[in-house]
């Protein structure tokens, strides 16, 4: 099986779970030998990643009109990394895991599509403003908990002409498709669909979209009317759709008016094997405080007020309590303001934008995980908390509810309810304990290379489909 994918995020630059579960699956299809092309919509520098290396596009070729290969996009042979050895056996040993996989990079002024990436900073922030985040609790000493600070500022919806962008990187992705030998087209989310379809008017090759979050997620009732088309298109023109769990089929089903027999579940996965945490070396990291850890994009979608409100219901009973907010987005000033106006601004400490090694430390300093989203088509943090011994609360609307049963589960607008869960969690070990066993135990079971072979079966039902 031969798959051109097209995505517009891979580790390590990532801007929330679309890029790890990109990572996830393309290594576990390749496994599988599935050969795969997986095409970028923008030039990845070859010094910040230790998995794959994706050298930037020939922009100047393409921007002069060319539309050759070559100048449309640039390629790296995994094989010949080891094979001359630059970087020796550990860096082959690295890119064996993606020996069926050809990764393409094609020109494009994309920033991170939605505000989750290290934040933009306006051009002017008030003293006011400043003042403030030096008062209530923005990490200042990266010292004091092993996380480095980030400034915050305020974030839109979405950033640049996105849409022209779309439509750019669509027409790089129709030349390069004429010069790949591909038996099917897998596009994730919306950003890529215009290429999709682009690409699979020009092949005739089926088509398969994998919806990892919608519109209506995003932005609940007051949607982008142009996105909402563009994903409304592109799920009716596949031959199938891969939802990431049952309340995203649900969504797509009932809002776009796909037909449910279209549309496969295919749940997340998550890397299993990683180090388990030494409780010494958190103890010591945390210095006695007890940390409750919120780690998302600090938007709508995400819930970061009810996480707050919790907060301050928690304090009232546990005041050594410190609560992590992880993340950069559009409602961090707001966040701030309301920690602020609750009064337990020093008890609530901004970390901004995190990722690598800086995720995991924090996870290391968390006593309990809280994912108060309003809506969350999946969800692989809590995974992620999970896998490095954290027990975790989750919103009951979000997909990864579906498969976690050892996880305590909430409505996320329930800000007693949540506080009263987190108390529970920090007063009572056993009940960490028990959560954290057996929720391990449950996460095992989820592998990339299950959702690698789900799809592989969508392929084929798209292929069968075809005339």
């Amino acid at each position: 099986m031969r798959v051109f994918m097209l995505g517009w995020e891979f580790p390590p630059f990532i801007s929330g779970g679309l890029g790890t579960a990109c990572y996830g699956l393309t290594k576990a299809l390749s496994a599988l030998n599935t050969h795969i092309t997986f095409v970028l919509p923008k030039a990845v520098g070859t010094e910040y990643t230790s998995h794959v290396r994706v050298l930037s596009p020939q922009a100047p070729e393409a921007a002069q009109g060319s539309r050759s290969p070559a100048a449309v996009a640039s390629t790296y042979d995994l094989a010949a990394q080891g094979a001359n050895g630059n970087g020796g056996t550990r860096a082959a040993s690295k890119d064996a895991a993606f020996a069926n996989v050809e990764f393409k990079a094609v020109p494009a002024r994309f920033a991170s599509p939605y505000p989750s990436g290290p934040p933009i900073r306006r051009k002017t922030q008030s003293a006011t403003q400043h003042e403030q985040q030096q008062r209530i609790g923005v990490l200042q000493d990266p010292m004091a908990r092993g996380v480095a600070a980030v400034p915050n500022a305020p974030f839109t919806q979405y950033t640049g002409d996105l849409i022209a962008e779309a439509r750019r990187y669509a027409a790089l992705c129709v030349n390069l498709a004429a010069n790949t030998d591909f038996d099917v087209i897998h596009a994730h989310d919306w950003i890529t669909f215009p290429a999709a379809l682009a690409v699979a008017a020009v092949t005739g090759k089926p088509l398969v979209v994998q919806v990892h979050s919608t519109e209506f997620d995003r932005s609940g009732e007051h949607v982008n009317q142009q996105i909402y088309d563009i994903e409304r298109r592109g799920m009716h023109a596949a031959c199938r759709v891969i939802a990431v769990s049952h309340l995203t089929k649900s969504i797509i089903e009932h809002r776009y008016g796909v037909a449910s027999s279209k549309i496969d579940v295919v749940y997340n996965g998550i890397e299993n094997g990683l180090p388990m945490v030494d409780p010494m070396n958190r103890a010591a990291i945390r210095r006695g405080d007890k940390i409750v850890l919120f780690l998302g994009r600090i938007t709508m979608q995400k819930g970061p007020e009810y996480f707050v409100k919790a907060a301050k219901k928690v304090l009232q009973i546990l005041p050594d309590t410190k609560f992590v907010m992880a993340g950069s987005g559009d409602r961090v000033t707001d966040v701030i303001e309301l920690a602020a106006a609750e009064g337990i601004g020093q008890k609530v400490l901004f970390t901004g934008f995190l990722a690598g090694a800086d995720v995991a430390r924090v996870f290391e300093m968390a006593d309990v995980y809280v994912m108060p989203s309003v809506s969350e088509p999946f969800g692989i943090s809590p995974l992620e908390a999970i896998s490095h011994d954290v027990p975790v609360i989750i919103s009951k609307t979000s997909g990864v509810s579906e498969v976690l049963t050892h996880a305590l589960k909430v409505d996320f607008w329930d800000t007693e309810e949540i506080a009263n869960k987190i108390i529970a969690v920090l007063r009572h070990p056993p009940l960490s304990s028990t959560l954290r066993h057996h929720a391990d135990m449950e996460v095992r079971r989820l592998t990339w290379s299950d959702a690698a072979s789900h799809c592989i079966s969508t392929y084929r039902h798209a292929l069968s489909a075809m005339p």
